[in-house]
């Protein structure tokens, strides 16, 4: 059977695809199947991480809540949950993850082991809020893993450590947020941009190749009670234009690319303001079903405005139809964590669906390598392990603790062999 990730642009056909339903069976899929062994997720990774011709092992009936304790805020869950239910179970026990990125449909072990990340520089990657991870190792045994380097290597761990069959999290008492979309001008946006990234809980904001407009997303934290919103409401705003309209002008894009600095200017200027209160999970994630490729560099946060300058005169070089995203993240000492050891900010470029992606995403990587930018672990990038090494500079920690894990290598497919060696 093949296996197709969500954009549609990485398939693989396993030997065999294994859906364990309990610890020991994961641990006889480990060791019994052909290598290399990969896990999928929702396979919300735009390259190789999942490939393999051997074993693929799904994680989507280990998905529970193994323990929680609102006292605490630790919660213990498998690595098959995704990340809209674990919202939805720790909100019904008091609680809430302290940040999410816009996307919660990933599973928690993909979350985690690729560095997925929200924006706010008060919160580091998502993999920050871990505090113990249980992993299933190569010869089929546990370890769990609470403190040390260790810690700091499975935390992301991109799958060559072994497969994450659970994980312990930090979370916080659940609570409101203040969400305000609103177009600025792009360069008044940027004079500020280091000032809002201190100030503001969470701010980020997306701008079109060939348009000097900013479309900007601040959440703050609110005791004011959730906005109701009806369901024609919502589904005007969040699904037919934030999704079916933004997908028709990319048809249009796709077809005549000659058309897309106008359609791009276009879909700045008819940006509309937006405000709501809701419970966290709810604000943070917004449905995306308009389908993309994806590169994303973190770079140090003082080199924000030039990375972005910088991606936006590449990709108005090339037929690029949707907006490049920047976002804040806070450092943090996980050994593979493109946050590792600095603030950063994201900056993430994308290409519809269909539309040529390769020649832009090099020209970029290229741009980000002049501001030592660190691809995000998901994302695409074309950097060969050599050329990452430099970049971390707890790279070997990761490796001594990746050759005692999994010495000979029955995690290690191609991509993971190219990127980490």
């Amino acid at each position: 059977m093949e296996w197709v990730n969500w954009s549609g642009s990485v398939r693989c056909t396993p030997a065999r695809i294994a859906t364990p339903r309990t610890r020991a069976e994961l641990a006889q899929a480990i060791v019994d199947g052909p290598g290399p062994v990969r896990v999928r997720g929702a396979g919300h990774s735009f390259n190789g991480g999942t490939m393999t011709d051997g074993t693929l092992i799904s994680l989507d009936a280990l998905t529970r809540v193994l323990d929680a304790d609102p006292a605490t805020g630790r919660v213990r869950v498998e690595g098959g949950i995704r990340l809209h239910a674990l919202s939805r179970e720790l909100h019904a026990r008091g609680l809430a993850m302290e940040n999410l990125g816009d996307i919660d449909a990933q599973s928690v072990a993909g979350a985690i082991s690729t560095g997925t990340h929200g924006t706010g520089l008060k919160y580091p990657v998502i993999s920050g809020q871990v505090e113990a991870v249980e992993l299933v190792l190569a010869d089929g045994t546990e370890k769990t893993i609470t403190d040390g380097d260790e810690l700091r290597a499975a935390r992301v761990s991109v799958g060559a450590l072994g497969v994450v069959a659970a994980v312990t999290l930090r979370c916080v008492p659940a609570f409101r947020m203040r969400n305000v979309d609103r177009p600025e001008p792009l360069e008044d946006v940027l004079a500020e941009l280091q000032h809002r990234a201190e100030t503001l809980d969470h701010f980020e904001f997306w701008t079109f190749p060939h348009a000097d407009v900013a479309l900007t997303r601040t959440h703050e934290t609110t005791e004011d009670p959730p906005t109701k919103r009806g369901r024609i409401g919502t589904y005007a705003s969040d699904i037919l234009m934030d999704n079916h309209a933004f997908r028709a002008v990319n048809e249009v894009a796709r077809r005549f690319p000659r058309t897309i600095p106008r359609l791009n200017r276009f879909a700045s200027k008819v940006a509309s303001q937006r405000e709501r209160v809701g419970w966290s999970h709810a604000i943070f994630a917004s449905p995306r079903l308009v389908r993309f490729e994806e590169m994303e560099y973190a770079v140090p946060r003082e080199h924000a405005v030039d990375a972005l300058r910088a991606a936006k005169a590449v990709l108005e070089r090339h037929a690029v139809s949707f907006p490049i995203e920047l976002r804040f993240v806070a450092a943090d000492d996980t050994f593979l964590s493109p946050a590792s050891g600095r603030d950063v900010a994201y900056v993430a470029v994308h290409v519809f669906k269909g539309m040529a992606f390769e020649a832009p995403f090099r020209e970029v990587e290229l741009e980000m390598a002049a501001f030592d930018g660190r691809p995000a672990w998901g994302k695409r990038s074309y950097l060969s392990a050599a050329e990452l090494a430099p970049r971390y500079p707890c790279w070997d920690d990761f490796q001594a603790i990746r050759a005692r894990f999994d010495p000979d290598g029955r995690f290690a497919n191609a991509w993971a062999r190219h990127v980490l060696g």
